[in-house]
């Protein structure tokens, strides 16, 4: 209830404002489980994307969302469960296993589900290697994949940037993709990923990095810390 609320009262602003420019909705089936494959540039990726799809997306969203201090916190909180989406615990081992089982048990229910295989926000632009559990869920479900690319969001809200830049939004919906196979065959889940991400890279033209996007964000926050430290020797030395 909250969420269609929601969705009829943003669609006409952020239409007006940010005119999205959408091609290929028609790839998203009306019923059914569906799993939603999408790079991820911003936050606001799991805003304009849902807004345009005819039935609710339901994102995986990291539980610290959920769990913030505070007003802010309060706010983010109702925010994100008016966006539909369910807190969940990315943070790896069985915590991960919790997260698939969530998702498994929304497509059982013939649930639209959203996930961004990255698993974190792109901290360059580029496209990184997605993480399995999307492979696994497709194979356990059955569920259709659409692979999603999304462009000028980072524009639009880089990281850190509360309220966004007015500037038209675009996103392009690929082909369904089907796959069957062992949930428990390893090489097989990394082989369907890998051709999951093939397809988003294929709509969203970006350049593909094989490594994920979280150890791209540590060693870029590592070259960071040691310019900064590099920066403050010199201004010792002067």
């Amino acid at each position: 209830m909250v969420y269609r609320l929601l969705k009829s009262f943003l669609i006409p602003i952020l239409t007006l404002l940010f005119r999205p420019k959408v091609t290929g909705l028609r790839n998203v089936p009306h019923t059914g489980p569906v799993i939603i494959a999408s790079n991820h540039l911003s936050f606001s990726d799991s805003v304009f994307m849902p807004l345009v799809v005819p039935r609710k997306v339901t994102f995986l969203a990291k539980s610290e969302y959920f769990t913030s201090p505070g007003l802010k916190g309060f706010i983010k909180k109702i925010t994100f469960i008016a966006l539909g989406q369910v807190p969940v615990d990315r943070s790896g081992g069985r915590r991960s296993e919790a997260a698939i089982l969530t998702g498994l048990k929304l497509l059982a229910e013939g649930d639209c589900i959203g996930i961004y295989p990255e698993g974190t926000r792109s901290p360059d632009g580029k496209l990184y290697k997605g993480r399995t559990g999307i492979a696994r869920m497709a194979i356990d479900s059955g569920a259709a994949i659409i692979p999603v690319a999304m462009f000028n969001t980072a524009e639009i809200q880089p990281t850190g940037q509360v309220v966004p830049k007015v500037r038209r939004v675009e996103m392009i919906f690929g082909e369904p993709m089907f796959f069957e196979g062992d949930s428990n065959d390893l090489k097989l889940l990394r082989e369907i990923t890998d051709r999951i991400m093939n397809a988003i890279q294929s709509i969203s033209g970006q350049e593909y990095v094989d490594m994920y996007a979280s150890e791209a964000k540590a060693q870029l926050l590592k070259q960071a810390r040691e310019e900064k430290a590099e920066d403050e020797s010199t201004d010792e030395d002067e």
